[in-house]
């Protein structure tokens, strides 16, 4: 099965952007908000991404989905963290708007392109029977 190099991907972009911009709003938290809200957010944002490309690197396309459902969990894990950084006033409205932003349009294209390898993979074994 084909598969698109991940730095390509819309998903895979999307990430990157996501986890800059949650950065650039964290680094100038103050050392407590950082060490605790900050350092958690960054590393679920940052996880999206990684297990995106770690994913298109495995050798299955069994592992692939896997890693990208790693990388959905680390997108909830995301929001989790927004929300928690919001409701301790360490992120306006406007920056939680923002990087919600982001997440409403990868939350379902990460849903989409995972379902379209899925059914790759179905029509693939179909073939060989």
């Amino acid at each position: 099965m084909p598969r698109a190099n991940f730095e390509n991907l819309r998903i895979y972009k999307l990430s990157e952007n996501l986890a800059d911009k949650i950065w650039n709003a964290v680094v100038g938290w103050d050392d407590f908000s950082k060490d605790t809200v900050g350092k958690q957010l960054v590393r679920a944002a940052d996880s999206i991404g990684a297990n995106i490309s770690e994913g298109s690197g495995r050798g299955s396309a069994q592992d692939y989905r896997r890693f990208l459902r790693i990388s959905r969990g680390s997108l909830y894990e995301t929001l989790h963290w927004l929300r928690r950084a919001y409701v301790r006033k360490l992120l306006t409205a406007k920056e939680t708007r923002e990087l919600r932003s982001i997440i409403v349009e990868l939350s379902p294209t990460l849903n989409a392109y995972l379902r379209s390898l899925s059914k790759s993979v179905i029509k693939q074994k179909s073939a060989v029977v």
